[in-house]
């Protein structure tokens, strides 16, 4: 497995993780064990998300064109702006 992405937080890794499980790509979010350590270790650069070699390139590719997305006009509610509601 190789680490091809470092999410902020283990929200957007697990939302990643779902988006990769989506496409077929089976991943794995790394360090989700040492986020307790939180003052004990450096905070940035404890999480990674692995995937197969071979499907590293197309999930740095979906991850890329996510990250790139845009909403689209009409997306959010009138009621609560700049919300999206899921």
């Amino acid at each position: 497995m190789r680490k091809i992405y470092e999410p902020e937080n283990m929200m957007e890794g697990e939302l990643l993780q779902a988006m990769l499980a989506s496409e077929g790509i089976e991943s794995h979010i790394t360090g989700r064990h040492l986020l307790g350590a939180i003052g004990e270790l450096p905070v940035s650069g404890l999480l990674g998300l692995a995937v197969e070699d071979g499907r590293a390139e197309q999930a740095r590719q979906l991850i890329t064109e996510y990250n790139g997305a845009f909403l689209l006009a009409g997306d959010e509610p009138d009621s609560y702006p700049d919300v999206l509601l899921c």
